[in-house]
């Protein structure tokens, strides 16, 4: 039986990676000879600068950036192409992994710290930047990332407004003056993990914006904050992104990398599947494993278990998903392709328990879920 592992990382915990090896670790344990391929998948997020770097080969760049409180912190980003092109995480400037739970504020944090990470490749030559938007601290609709590149976001007597979500709705005027000449050089690619728009209820700050520390009070401020932002690159820069699909990721990134940039948007599972040969593993495979931290109704905004699923599905191929954790209406996943789904925990355990034990767990889920397959899988298989 060939067996095809092709996860994502589980936040806070393991790397997509970590994440295949323990799933192959619970199935040797049943087959020791089972024919076992891992392609390990990013969609944009957590993992998505190793996964690059992994497949093309080239190095990392460190630099010293501020991250979403303006503090200075070293992040990193990868070369490849002889420098041709970068690979940029936004979350290793602008996550939200960098703050403790205290200091997550939408409303306050900033973009700026990715600006900086894409000056600094396309002044050492890069010309070519692919950016993946998973998993940030922001909420700021891309315009701290802007103001690193020399946008000015004016106020009615022409003074920069504070950076920060909180503070859009004093923007009156977007000054293009200053922006750097070799932006308009460079080809830029965002892969982008979900699908929502920039506002409304289905916008960046009302499906992502609680996560990021936002109250109810402030996923309204946050929202009709963005939707003046959008009216004012409406005007300025003649684009209406209000509902570009994927202008919400990334507390409205997404949207901004293409106002302010020239960004093409992307699915990051599109990008990581053509790198990767993913199509193709799954055609040859007998059976896909796929997982990720939650998994729930969200997941078909273009997470990646919905883009592993999708493939699958297309070639017939039995496709069974693991997560930390099934969340609201996960059932309806059933609808769309997977075989089955499982949650690792096995018992009473708190959150902390759970990333402590993730990788026995994945291994014990996966070993549990591998002898029911066998055990009524035909002979020769």
């Amino acid at each position: 039986m060939k067996i095809l592992l092709a996860p994502d990382s589980f936040k806070d915990c393991l790397s997509a990676t970590e994440v295949a090896r323990h799933m192959a670790e619970g199935i040797k344990r049943v087959d020791k000879y089972a024919e076992i391929r891992s392609i390990p998948v990013a969609d944009g997020g957590e993992g998505f600068v190793q996964t690059m770097l992994a497949m093309e080969g080239g190095q990392q760049i460190s630099c010293r950036v501020t991250d979403p409180l303006g503090r200075e912190i070293d992040a990193s980003y990868g070369m490849l192409d002889n420098g041709l092109t970068a690979v940029i995480e936004m979350a290793t400037a602008s996550g939200i992994e960098l703050l403790s739970s205290e200091d997550r504020n939408p409303l306050t944090t900033t973009t700026r710290g990715t600006g900086q990470l894409m000056k600094d490749a396309m002044r050492r030559g890069s010309r070519k930047l692919i950016i993946g938007i998973g998993g940030s601290a922001t909420n700021d609709g891309g315009t701290g990332m802007a103001r690193a590149l020399g946008y000015h976001f004016l106020d009615q007597t022409n003074q920069e407004i504070t950076e920060g979500g909180g503070h859009l709705d004093q923007l009156r005027h977007i000054d293009q003056s200053s922006v750097l000449p070799i932006l308009k050089q460079t080809e830029i690619v965002v892969a982008c993990d979900v699908n929502n728009p920039l506002i409304g209820p289905n916008g960046a700050s009302a499906v992502y914006g609680p996560q990021k520390g936002a109250t109810p009070q402030m996923v309204s401020q946050l929202d009709k904050n963005l939707t003046h932002l959008a009216l004012i690159i409406q005007k300025d820069l003649q684009l209406d992104l209000s509902q570009l699909p994927g202008g919400g990721a990334a507390g409205g990134l997404g949207a901004g990398l293409v106002a302010f940039a020239g960004a093409m948007l992307r699915p990051g599972f599109s990008i990581i599947s053509e790198q990767t040969g993913l199509e193709q593993a799954i055609i040859e495979a007998d059976l896909v494993f796929t997982g990720e931290g939650k998994i729930d109704h969200q997941t078909k905004q273009g997470k990646t278990p919905w883009g592993v699923v999708q493939l699958s599905r297309k070639y017939g191929k039995p496709c069974i998903g693991f997560a930390g954790l099934l969340g609201d209406r996960y059932h309806e996943l059933y609808h769309e392709g997977f075989s089955s789904l499982f949650a690792l925990p096995n018992g009473p355990l708190s959150l902390e328990e759970s990333l402590t034990q993730a990788p026995e767990l994945i291994s014990d889920t996966a070993e549990q879920v591998f002898r029911l397959i066998r055990r009524y899988a035909p002979p020769n298989s």
